[in-house]
């Protein structure tokens, strides 16, 4: 006789770099990388994972996840029903130091390991710790948008965010006129041009803070921005943190 799975599981797993995986899982799934990043497009929204930040997806729910560099995956699967107070849509947040150590604590509990009596008691407080944080979590959401011309704006922008990026450049990309391409961002995104590209540099520069690799001023540099006293701004603004209080929240 097949022993019945546990009401909740982690996946732990060293993923390397691979093509898009589309898939569907019937039980509700935590997605979080405790290394490298993740990228994740689920009902229209596409989001950026570093280990600071985690992902709630409801149970058959299909999501399309890119790995484009290794990545450590600890993440936790849950039987529907079982983790209360968490939202029954798809939705990112940002992780604390303690949701994350709890969810690495959680990484020999796998589908077809023992588990010690603890776990079960264990996995519900980490579930219900997280869904604490679901009400503040910073806006990792890239912008996107099904018209063809702003689609190709947007990722005209995201290619060149590290360089001194005019409106009037981008929307030529695009193929339509500047006032054409600043209206549509405005009616369709509700925010001008400008305030997407801020958007897109600030969900960069999270993703490389929390990767650890470079420094606040590599990476203001690497987010299109010239003057270090802009970048700390405008993370603030966007973050509630400087970029170093961040980045040490993080390690």
């Amino acid at each position: 006789m097949t022993e019945a799975l546990p009401d909740a599981y982690c996946f732990f797993q060293e993923i390397e770099p691979r093509a898009p995986l589309v898939a569907r899982f019937d039980r509700d799934y935590l997605l979080h990388a405790v290394a490298g990043a993740l990228q994740v497009e689920v009902e229209g929204k596409r989001w950026s994972l570093p280990s600071s930040f985690a992902a709630w997806v409801p149970a058959d729910t299909e999501m399309r996840v890119t790995l484009d560099r290794p990545v450590t995956s600890c993440s936790i699967l849950v039987k529907p029903g079982k983790a209360q107070g968490l939202p029954d849509r798809p939705t990112a947040f940002q992780m604390t130091r303690l949701t994350r150590e709890m969810t690495h604590h959680c990484r020999a509990w796998g589908k077809d390991d023992p588990h010690p009596p603890e776990a079960a008691v264990f996995f519900r407080a980490l579930l219900a710790t997280c869904a604490g944080l679901m009400d503040n979590a910073i806006d990792v959401c890239m912008p996107s948008s099904d018209d063809p011309a702003l689609s190709r704006a947007i990722a005209f922008t995201e290619r060149h965010i590290e360089e001194a990026l005019a409106a009037e450049a981008v929307a030529k990309a695009a193929g339509m006129s500047e006032r054409t391409m600043q209206r549509r961002f405005v009616a369709e995104l509700g925010e001008s041009w400008g305030q997407t590209l801020t958007r897109i540099r600030m969900i960069q520069a999270v993703k490389l803070l929390a990767l650890g690799e470079m420094s606040v001023i590599q990476i203001a540099g690497a987010c299109g921005y010239a003057s270090i006293s802009a970048f700390n701004r405008n993370f603030k603004a966007y973050s509630g943190l400087s970029p170093s209080d961040f980045k040490k929240s993080i390690v």
